[in-house]
């Protein structure tokens, strides 16, 4: 099921999103100050890749105070942005029994797009 729900999802816009997230991460890259947030965005990327089977989980060690107002100035920079655009499509597609599989997909990578630092994709 795992398998064929990537597929699935790959079709129908995952690999879009994929490119999305990874010129993202590219742009954001290309200056010293926003490689940590390019980072980030290529964890999503990775994400919206293969979602089916793959989880977030806090990293086991304390990141501590930097971790926070990484996530605060990535919330105000777009996060918010993301986050929201990944809700109204699982919304989108949670309306029919057929898609809330791709539904769930688009909450969890919400959950990851609102904060990012100090989370990692297993």
């Amino acid at each position: 099921m795992k398998i064929l729900g990537n597929l699935i999802w790959l079709i129908f816009g995952g690999l879009a999103i994929f490119l999305e997230y990874m010129f993202a991460g590219l742009a954001l890259c290309i200056t010293i100050v926003g490689i940590p947030f390019g980072i980030q965005s290529f964890k999503l990327g990775i994400l919206a890749l293969w979602p089916f089977g793959a989880k977030i989980e806090y990293l086991d060690y304390a990141p501590g105070c930097l971790s926070t107002i990484m996530n605060i100035l990535w919330f105000f920079i777009g996060g918010i942005w993301i986050m929201l655009t990944h809700v109204f499509f699982g919304l989108l597609l949670g309306i029919t029994i057929i898609g809330f599989p791709w539904a769930r997909q688009h909450f969890k990578m919400a959950s990851m797009a609102l904060t990012p630092f100090g989370r990692r994709v297993v």
